[in-house]
């Protein structure tokens, strides 16, 4: 829509653009010079390892059941997977649980399946990718899944959403209880 003109980018699309995808803004705003920024930062993809797997057994959790991601990355080997997803060819994941809220649609929605693998250093964050955490809000554990950006705060992170309707917030870090790098998502469409 925003390449035929039936609607403006906005600030949270420009800056994922710009941050993300190494854009240049003055080819975004006004189609003049290069449109990549010459030497992107490659550094977070280098330290990936996304070695596809011909096939493996990804336990899918009930996070209801596990009482939360604290608990379910604490010790997987006591929480009992309600099944297992095969899919070949894809890259090493600890888990999967089922999406709960609308902050990424129209990427996900309630009910799609992500597939995880668990971070256990913050430091090991990729800028830009989603992540699903866990965020300790006056003792309660939330549960959300989010782009992670860079914050302009020391000791923060902004959480930038895919949908418009909702809006971006900064986290202290030290709040982030268990985070993991979304690897996958299935999509549940449901037929009447």
């Amino acid at each position: 829509m925003i390449e035929t003109g039936k609607t403006g980018l906005s600030a949270r699309n420009r800056n994922i653009l710009v941050q993300v995808l190494n854009v240049n803004p003055e080819w975004l705003e006004t189609g003049h010079g290069e449109m990549f920024n010459a030497e992107p930062d490659l550094t977070a993809y280098m330290r990936r390892t996304d070695n596809s797997l011909p096939m493996q057994s990804v336990p899918l959790y009930s996070i209801e059941g596990t009482a939360g991601l604290v608990p379910l990355f604490a010790d997987q080997s006591q929480n009992k997977p309600i099944n297992y997803i095969h899919i070949p060819n894809l890259p090493k994941c600890d888990g999967a649980i089922y999406i709960v809220g609308d902050s990424m649609y129209p990427l996900l929605k309630s009910g799609d399946i992500v597939l995880y693998k668990q971070l256990h250093d913050l430091e090991d964050i990729f800028w830009g990718d989603m992540y699903l955490l866990s965020i300790d809000i006056e003792g309660e554990e939330y549960v959300t899944v989010k782009y992670i950006q860079k914050s302009d705060r020391e000791g923060y992170v902004k959480l930038v959403s895919q949908n418009p309707h909702h809006a971006d917030k900064e986290v202290e870090m030290k709040r982030i209880r268990a985070i993991a790098l979304v690897k996958a998502s299935i999509r549940m469409n449901s037929i009447r």
